[in-house]
C-alpha cells in the first residue's frame, strides 16, 4: 500500500498548514526589480534561466509533479514559466490554467471581502465581533497557552474586526495549539482546513463542526490564548471573518464572494468545491516522506470534489494561477481592473497597510518586525501570504508588480523549493546574495 510509510514517518497537521507563514517569501519574490521588457518576453523561460533551471530541476528529478511561476507588470497579462504535468501519471502539462489547492492564500481574499463590507459602511474596523456575533461578547483567556480550560481571566477589551484580520484576536488554531486546548479545539470538530479522503497518520481525521455558524457558536465557547490585540498569534481569525461577512451581507459566504469579487474580477476558476466538470485541469497533491512524493490527494479522488462541511475563509479555496493573478491585478490596480471598479481605492490601501494594533506583539512570531495587513503580510509595499501545499503570491505596489509560485507538495519545508526559487530569482537580476529571508 502506497502509504505505508507514513506509519514510520508521520505528517503532523501543524506541518501541514505551516506553509501559511511564507508570505515573506512572497513578497520578497515581489520587491525584485523585475523589468518590463523581461515580463513582455515572448520566452519567459529564457528571461529567467536560474528560475527556469530550478523548475527543471525539481520537475525534472521527479521531486514534484508539476511547478508553475507567473508574474505580471501593471495592467499586462500574466506571463508564465511551467513544467510538467496535473500529476506524475498524467499526461496534461500544468499551465496557468491549471487548478492547485491554495490554502492559506485564501486568506487575503476574505481580508479584502471584509475590506469591502467596511467600505460599504456594513462593518466597521475597531467594531466589536460581538456586536455581528453576540457569542463572542465575554470572552476569557487561559492563564498559559497550555493551561487548563478553567484556569483563565476575563477577556480586558472585546475581539474586533481589526484584531481577526491580523491575527491579534487571541485565538488558536488546530495546527499551533496544544494541550488542553487543543483537545478541546479537536472534539469540537474546529479544524482549520481539509487535506484528504483518506486518513493520514499523524492529521487529526475527525468530522469538522458542520457549517460557519455552528463552527463559530462552537469556537466562541473556548477560552483565547491571549488577550485581544497584544499578541500575533496564527489563527482561524480569517475563517471567523466568513461567517462575519455572511451576517453583514446577508448573504452565504461563497456566495458574497461569487458575487463581489469573482466574478467581478474576471476569477471563473477559483471554488470551494470542484466542479466534476473542471476535472481535466485539476492537480494531484503529494506529501513528501523521505524525499519521495506519495499521493495524498489525487485529483480524481480529491476531497475538494465534495461539499466541505465548512466555508473556509482562512484556507478552503482550490484557484488557477490564472485567476489568482487577477486577484492580485485587482488590487495592483487599487481596486480596478481592466477598467472596471471591484472595490475602493481606500479600502484596498487600507487593507494591504500595516493595520496590525499599537503594542501588539510580533517578536518571535513568522512576522516579527514587519506588518501585517487584512489577511496577509505587509513588507516595504508588498502585500500578500502563501500556501500550506507550497503556492506563494504577492504584489509590489511599488514596483508594479505581480507575482505567485504555484505548485503541490506538503509540507512545504519538506523540499527547500521556495527558497530555491528565490535564490534563482535574484541571480536573474544579477544579485550576489539574497536581500531577504524566508521567515517562518
Amino acid at each position: 500500500m502506497a502509504f505505508r510509510s507514513f506509519e514510520t514517518q508521520q505528517i503532523s497537521r501543524r506541518g501541514l498548514f505551516r506553509g501559511s507563514a511564507y508570505l515573506a517569501a512572497g513578497s520578497a519574490m515581489a520587491s525584485l526589480p523585475f523589468g518590463r521588457d523581461l515580463l513582455r518576453a515572448h520566452d519567459v523561460s529564457g528571461a529567467w534561466p536560474n528560475v527556469a533551471e530550478r523548475i527543471e530541476h525539481y520537475v525534472g528529478t521527479g521531486k514534484v509533479a508539476n511547478m508553475v511561476a507567473s508574474f505580471g507588470w501593471g495592467k499586462d497579462a500574466p506571463h508564465s514559466v511551467a513544467r510538467g504535468n496535473l500529476g506524475f501519471s498524467s499526461s496534461t502539462p500544468a499551465g496557468l490554467d491549471s487548478l492547485y489547492r491554495i490554502y492559506s492564500m485564501t486568506k487575503p481574499i476574505t481580508g479584502m471581502a471584509t475590506m469591502m463590507l467596511i467600505e460599504d459602511g456594513k462593518l466597521g474596523l475597531d467594531q466589536p465581533l460581538a456586536e455581528i456575533l453576540p457569542a463572542f461578547a465575554e470572552m476569557q483567556v487561559l492563564t498559559a497557552a497550555d493551561a487548563p480550560l478553567d484556569s483563565t481571566v476575563p477577556a480586558e477589551r472585546p475581539i474586533t474586526i481589526r484584531h481577526l484580520l491580523t491575527h491579534t484576536a487571541g485565538l488558536g488554531y488546530d495546527i499551533v495549539n496544544k494541550g488542553p486546548l487543543l483537545e478541546a479545539y479537536q472534539q469540537l470538530g474546529l479544524t482549520g482546513g481539509q487535506v484528504s479522503r483518506m486518513p493520514i497518520p499523524g492529521i487529526f481525521n475527525a468530522r469538522p463542526a458542520q457549517g460557519l455558524d455552528v463552527w463559530t457558536d462552537r469556537l466562541a465557547t473556548l477560552p483565547l490564548i491571549a488577550q485581544p490585540g497584544t499578541l500575533w498569534s496564527y489563527s482561524v481569525s480569517l475563517d471567523v471573518l466568513g461567517r462575519v461577512i455572511e451576517v453583514a451581507s446577508g448573504q452565504s459566504y461563497d456566495e458574497f464572494l461569487k458575487q463581489n469579487l469573482f466574478d467581478p474580477c474576471g476569477m471563473q476558476s477559483t471554488f470551494f468545491q470542484v466542479p466534476s466538470s473542471e476535472l481535466d485541469r485539476y492537480t494531484d497533491n503529494y506529501g513528501i516522506m523521505g524525499g519521495v512524493p506519495l499521493p495524498i490527494d489525487p485529483a480524481r479522488a480529491s476531497i475538494y470534489l465534495d461539499q466541505p462541511p465548512v466555508l473556509w475563509g482562512g484556507s478552503g479555496l482550490v484557484s488557477s494561477p490564472h485567476d489568482y493573478d487577477r486577484f492580485l491585478k485587482m488590487l495592483l490596480g487599487y481596486g480596478k481592473i481592466d477598467g472596471k471598479r471591484v472595490m475602493g481605492e481606500l479600502a484596498v490601501r487600507v487593507g494591504t497597510s500595516n493595520i496590525l494594533p499599537k503594542g501588539a506583539k510580533t517578536d518571535g512570531t513568522w512576522v516579527a518586525g514587519q506588518g501585517f495587513g487584512a489577511g496577509g503580510r505587509v513588507v516595504q509595499g508588498t502585500y500578500g501570504w502563501g500556501g500550506a501545499a507550497g503556492t506563494l503570491a504577492s504584489v509590489d505596489f511599488n514596483a508594479g508588480l505581480r507575482a505567485g509560485l504555484f505548485v503541490q507538495y506538503m509540507p512545504p519545508e519538506s523540499l527547500p523549493i521556495r527558497n530555491d526559487f528565490l535564490t534563482a530569482l535574484a541571480k536573474d537580476m544579477g544579485k550576489e546574495e539574497r536581500a531577504f529571508s524566508i521567515g517562518g
